[in-house]
């Protein structure tokens, strides 16, 4: 039996990923185990998957004065010994880092062990965690290709993120089913986001009525952003937020509105559907969302409009000629490097476990 640790945490970002592996790395014979913090949201997410759970403690790296930072250095030093010792307890043959503070005592354990580690950068940019991390793996996967000028020559592999395998499993007349919407029109579909974007509802919904004479429409506009003024338009419909049933909207959506956060993306590329993308603002963000965007229009794969630029005439004109040329745009998803993350992944796992 072969042996291998995930690990990473803090945002749903540092674990989903590692929960799409998860059914490939059963397939190819692997006993997989997780160490993640005590208490972080990771604990449920995967215990809820089954895999068996091993908490240590954790600190964080900050890069502006807080008190933690006097005591969180003693957590990361108890973090490692906690990981050493699992680490000897499991004898894994390899470890996978999905990145975030919990991580970087797992990956520095590992490689004083001797155990090869393989990582896993989500945004253009290396985060801090995973750049400490850096020198102790053996090999760096990323999302973009401009992030390979960030990262070790010798250790750099563009993948993309592995996304959930019950993604790509949506049956068009579940979800035609589910909308109450027939085949007539194309669907668009818009995402805000986890926590929905009222810049985006309302973008979208100042011009709906011109929208609906093209497009049947799928809203996902967030927890309590529901417009109860627009639920009797024929061919409109908006959820607050949908879970399973996900797969079979993607399954009907022609084309999709969408803000640019990593993990979304790169599902829109593996499902090559065509996307605008609205990435948040700078001022509301770190801008990582802009860098996302401005690749995938680079190789592409989508269009994008910032915020700040958004106009009623803009946004309809981009849709109508997104959708007018949405098989240039499949077309280049199809020829990219990054849409088959969770095979392209588990080989390099396969190629450098002990």
């Amino acid at each position: 039996m072969k042996r291998i640790i995930l690990t990473g945490g803090g945002t749903a970002g540092h674990v989903t990923p590692n929960l799409a592996l998860y059914p490939a790395l059963v397939k190819e014979g692997y006993e997989v185990s997780y160490i993640g913090s005590y208490n972080g949201m990771e604990k449920d997410l995967v215990e809820k998957a089954g895999i068996p759970y091993y908490g240590i403690s954790s600190g964080k790296l900050r890069r502006y004065f807080d008190l933690k930072n006097f005591t969180d250095p003693f957590r990361v030093i108890k973090g490692y010994r906690e990981a050493r010792k699992l680490i000897k307890k499991l004898q894994p043959d390899i470890i996978f880092s999905k990145g975030g503070f919990v991580a970087v005592p797992v990956v520095i354990a590992a490689s004083r062990a001797g155990v090869p580690v393989i990582s896993h950068e989500s945004d253009m940019t290396p985060g801090l965690a995973n750049k400490i991390s850096l020198k102790f793996c053996t090999k760096i996967c990323c999302n973009f290709p401009e992030t390979l000028k960030y990262l070790p020559q010798d250790k750099a592999v563009l993948t993309g993120c592995p996304i959930r395998e019950e993604l790509m499993t949506g049956d068009k007349e579940t979800g035609l089913a589910l909308t109450g919407f027939n085949t007539e029109k194309p669907v668009l579909l818009i995402m805000g986001g986890s926590l929905g974007s009222v810049k985006v509802n309302q973008a979208v919904r100042s011009i709906l009525p011109d929208l609906l004479k093209t497009f049947q429409v799928v809203h996902l506009c967030g927890k309590g952003n529901l417009d109860e003024t627009l639920t009797a338009m024929p061919g409109y419909v908006q959820y607050e937020y949908i879970s399973e049933p996900l797969r079979h909207i993607f399954a009907i959506a022609d084309v999709v509105i969408s803000r640019a956060g990593a993990n979304a993306i790169c599902e829109l590329l593996a499902l090559q559907k065509p996307t605008l993308l609205i990435p948040l603002s700078a001022a509301a963000s770190r801008g990582d969302q802009i860098l996302n965007a401005k690749s995938f229009k680079k190789q592409g794969f989508s269009e994008v409009i910032e915020e700040e630029e958004i106009t009623d005439e803009k946004l309809y004109k981009t849709v109508i000629n997104l959708y007018n040329n949405r098989e240039t745009y499949i077309s280049a998803m199809k020829n990219s490097n990054q849409s088959n993350a969770v095979y392209r992944i588990v080989s390099l796992i396969q190629e450098n476990a002990h």
